[in-house]
């Protein structure tokens, strides 16, 4: 079921909240003028606290929404037509009889893969290694909204959430997430080996007769040749599939593919997809940050997309123009001397004096 209240128990994003990398040396965040950090401690938003869920289900609703996954949003009432993120979180209760009179354990995890029976879905997250496992409370859980941070920033679908465009580039942003929401972006389902897609209806083989363990034709058209029954691998691993262990299957690459729940991760920086929300690229799943990042530059100063033809690069990085710039004064460096140290620009004077 979809949940749209916020919840109080996550430290929110925002000015005043004290830095969690560097331990009371912060006393909170300053927000800086363009870039995505915090003045004060040059430390990521996301050290400071994360935003609250209902601010991610906003997020993604908006994400889903205008493309074939828009069923996983719905409307928030009194949302002048907003769309948000149905996000199914799963209640597991556990009889705990080792005491005198009966009790109940019960476990709720923050996100689970939607449409499944609990079986099926419990029998996903055991196979997920248990620090990735989003249980309401545990670093688990955090970890998965800090990949839902780092994986799909807002300021990667919504113009309004960037710094760094020029006049006529606002144009250019919704053109570039208009495709990829078209021919990129997609949501894994969750199946047993060989049952991917048979849950849309729209998907179903039309021959009656097909032989079981043949994958439906993909989306897309393409003639693709499923394996024998019993004789599944996984993409990532290439080992067996066990046909009793659901995997993760991505339409956008055909049915004829699965993957371990463990193994469906971004091509580029092996992170596990978040909610399984990926983007189809070259015959591989990625995250939208990488995706993204593959198309187009993006600035090491305001970390957003550049969409100007006419912009800086040193050393494989690349900046806006007006954001290459000394990280402690402000000072542009276009045409003067630097010091470039873990994407950090410094000029000779703020270099000299660290």
């Amino acid at each position: 079921p979809a949940l749209f209240q916020m919840s109080g128990s996550q430290p929110q994003m925002g000015r005043g909240v004290p830095c969690l990398r560097c331990r009371g040396l912060c006393t909170g965040f300053e927000p800086h003028s363009w870039r995505k950090i915090c003045k004060s401690c040059k430390c990521s938003q996301e050290e400071h606290g994360l935003s609250s869920e209902l601010d991610d289900d906003r997020k993604i609703g908006r994400l889903l929404s205008d493309s074939k996954y828009s069923t996983l949003t719905a409307r928030l009432k009194g949302g002048d037509g907003v769309r948000i993120y149905k996000r199914n979180r799963m209640i597991v209760t556990n009889p705990n009889i080792s005491g005198k009179d009966p009790t109940f354990d019960t476990i709720t995890y923050e996100w689970a893969p939607p449409g499944l029976a609990q079986k099926l879905a419990m029998q996903y997250m055991e196979l997920m290694p248990r620090e990735l496992q989003p249980v309401a409370g545990t670093d688990g859980a955090l970890h998965r909204r800090r990949r839902l941070a780092r994986q799909l920033p807002l300021y990667d679908q919504d113009p309004a959430q960037c710094r760094g465009l020029a006049e006529g580039e606002q144009r250019l942003m919704e053109e570039f997430v208009k495709k990829y929401k078209a021919e990129a972006l997609g949501v894994g389902e969750v199946a047993l080996p060989g049952q991917g897609g048979c849950g849309k209806e729209e998907e179903k083989p039309q021959d009656k007769s097909i032989e079981p363990g043949r994958a439906p034709e993909p989306p897309n058209g393409a003639l693709e040749s499923a394996p024998a029954a019993g004789h599944y691998r996984c993409e990532t691993c290439k080992q067996p599939v066990p046909g009793d262990c659901p995997v993760v299957y991505a339409d956008r690459a055909g049915y004829s593919r699965q993957w371990h729940p463990a193994c469906f991760v971004c091509c580029r920086c092996a992170e596990p997809l978040v909610d399984l929300i990926y983007f189809w690229k070259s015959g591989a799943a990625w995250c939208g940050r990488h995706y993204c990042e593959s198309l187009r530059p993006r600035c090491a100063g305001c970390d957003e997309i550049i969409f100007s033809e006419d912009y800086q690069q040193v050393e494989g990085l690349a900046w806006h123009k007006k954001h290459f710039a000394c990280l402690e004064c402000e000072t542009l460096l276009t045409g003067k001397p630097f010091t470039l140290a873990n994407a950090s620009l410094l000029c000779t004077t703020c270099s000299q004096s660290r």
